[in-house]
């Protein structure tokens, strides 16, 4: 596992510790991160900053991020996914792809290169995270529209 992916593991593991959902997410630009992000739903009681637009809120202004790459822990939800097209992000790493697969394939379809690495160690975070709190999981996936899935 690179660099990159083990600092989107710190943010969230840092947003484990603040008691919400840990997801986290960098972006990178030429080898270095030029933005950060965990999902701060709990934390701010705010449905729409998960981990990806907290990263993407972080870093720096811009016409779009054509030339980054998206690193994040789990695979993006369609919001996510729509910000990551929106802003010419054109690839994306995923720590892992199995809690929440929906948006794979939609990113694929707009011709985002998606890395689903299906790291253990990701894999394991979430699966103890929802084993732990299954009714705010569930209310998570709630959120999703059920008729785009």
């Amino acid at each position: 596992m690179d660099e990159f992916m083990r600092a989107a593991i710190q943010e969230a593991l840092a947003g484990q510790v603040e008691g919400g959902v840990p997801i986290g997410a960098v972006l990178v630009e030429d080898g270095r991160i030029i933005g950060r992000g965990r999902n701060r739903r709990v934390q701010q009681n705010d449905q729409l900053m998960h981990a990806e637009i907290d990263c993407l809120r972080s870093a720096r202004l811009t016409g779009g991020y054509h030339n980054t790459i998206l690193y994040t822990t789990l695979m993006p939800c369609y919001l996510c996914a729509g910000a990551v097209v929106q802003f010419g992000i054109k690839k994306v790493v995923v720590g892992e792809g199995r809690s929440a697969p929906a948006a794979h394939k939609f990113m694929q379809e707009h011709g985002i290169e998606v890395v689903d690495l299906d790291a253990q160690e990701c894999r394991q975070m979430m699966e103890e995270y929802i084993r732990q709190n299954g009714p705010l999981w569930e209310e998570f996936l709630a959120e999703l529209n059920p008729d785009i899935l």
